[in-house]
């Protein structure tokens, strides 16, 4: 697990199902594009496919649908539409199984920006997980007209990349039809490339055949679903720049992306900005640049108001005040040490007699760090043979310097100590894999 890991406390296993062996997976229902198809010049020269391009259109037609009236109607035009990319997002009736959402969407946030069409630039969403593998979703896949091919795929030790792909069809004894299948088509290792995923040797991406591919996977405030949405995209630097603001998020809310940012219900926002990107000209070998809109996340709230304190964090406080009461030997630990320390400081001390300090909680200084929490953590660790020091060096590395400060940060660290209760070693290993030695 690396320092940019959002995994917390362990969650009790959960009984296996006949159909519940498989990965957690967000329903949705309904797509958001994240822009435009037009005709290609060839395509575009046919003046009946021109009309029958704009009469799609004024239908509402998907785009897919587009391309399959066009193929229909003229088989000769292989890939008549290509993608264009534009400031805003395209909301269209057949992409959802209510059509009316698509209205109801640009409605509420569509905007007329002059030209006298309404449409959707920038809208507020909900993630529905706290991690962001599960709310952005991404692959390299490799699609057939029908079906996908290959596609990228990580091991359990989370550094090995496979390519897989579908198993052949086993056929019944006798050969004369195909096993039936219970729970889904079976995949393996693409034989021919030993089961690796290597971009830079492989022939289908290469050859443009294999690309990068994802979505974000949200819900809208104020649209009825109980079906998340979805917005593809398959840019690089799109979801590069959400992965950053996922984590940072992420850091400062205790390890929470799911729900509203505050108490004010805050939401995220998804919208374009037109930034210029580097790639390699095919040709030359050069780098070059050219502006592109890039869905970009928008956080309209003051960041320090995500470090909540401890006053202000009243659910949270009441988790972290139930932790400390599951694990009393902790919580009993934390206090023998800040009473040791009041001793020491003598005549500076006060003067509560021993049963009230033994109940009463150690004051919080100015800058909001919870003394008891600190202890709690700091016992724990050195149970398990980590200095304060040498432990507070690795928390700052993984989570910041504010983790002291913030209520939710405390209560994460402490979680994330609590996992490795029982196999100690494993965390000395962590703490020098990220760190080094001491």
């Amino acid at each position: 697990m690396d320092k940019h890991s959002l995994a917390g406390a362990p969650l009790r296993a959960a009984p296996p199902t006949i159909l519940g062996l498989r990965q957690a997976r967000i329903p949705t229902a309904g797509k958001i594009r994240a822009g435009i198809k037009v005709l290609t010049k060839t395509a575009a020269s046919n003046p009946d496919i021109r009309a029958l391009y704009e009469q799609a259109l004024a239908r509402r037609a998907t785009f897919e649908e587009i391309e399959q009236q066009i193929a229909a109607a003229f088989p000769d035009i292989k890939n008549p539409l290509v993608p264009k990319n534009v400031a805003w997002f395209t909301v269209r009736p057949n992409d959802f199984p209510n059509p009316a959402i698509a209205d109801q969407i640009l409605e509420a946030y569509g905007e007329d920006r002059g030209d006298g069409t309404v449409r959707l630039y920038r809208f507020p969403v909900v993630f529905p997980a706290d991690s962001w593998q599960a709310v952005m979703p991404h692959e390299l896949a490799c699609w057939s007209r029908n079906e996908k091919r290959y596609w990228s795929e990580y091991a359990e030790d989370g550094h090995t990349r496979h390519c897989k792909m579908f198993a052949p069809a086993r056929m019944a004894q006798g050969g004369r039809r195909a096993v039936r299948l219970f729970g889904g088509r079976s995949t393996q290792l693409r034989p021919e490339n030993g089961g690796l995923c290597d971009p830079e040797a492989c022939p289908e991406f290469q050859n443009r055949l294999c690309n990068l591919s994802g979505r974000f996977i949200f819900y809208i405030p104020g649209i009825r679903s109980l079906d998340a949405f979805e917005l593809h995209t398959n840019s690089f630097y799109a979801m590069s720049r959400a992965i950053e603001r996922f984590e940072t998020l992420a850091f400062m809310r205790g390890g929470r992306l799911a729900g509203f940012l505050d108490r004010q219900r805050t939401p995220l926002f998804l919208t374009k900005k037109l930034r210029e990107v580097s790639h390699i000209d095919p040709k030359t070998g050069q780098p070059v640049r050219n502006a592109h809109w890039i869905i970009e996340l928008e956080a309209p709230v003051d960041v320090t108001a995500l470090l909540a304190g401890p006053d202000e964090d009243g659910v949270l406080q009441q988790a972290n005040d139930a932790v400390r009461t599951l694990q009393g030997e902790v919580a009993h630990a934390a206090q023998t040490v800040a009473r040791e320390a009041a001793a020491e400081t003598g005549p500076q001390a006060p003067t509560t007699a021993p049963e009230q300090r033994t109940a009463s909680r150690p004051e919080t200084p100015a800058d909001g760090t919870d003394v008891t929490d600190i202890a709690a953590i700091h016992t724990l660790a050195a149970s398990y043979g980590v200095s304060c020091e040498r432990f507070d060096a690795y928390a700052n590395w993984c989570w910041g310097a504010g983790w002291r400060r913030n209520s939710q940060g405390r209560a994460r660290v402490l979680a994330e100590l609590e996992r490795y209760r029982a196999e100690p070693a494993l965390f000395l290993a962590r703490i020098h894999d990220e760190i080094g030695a001491e």
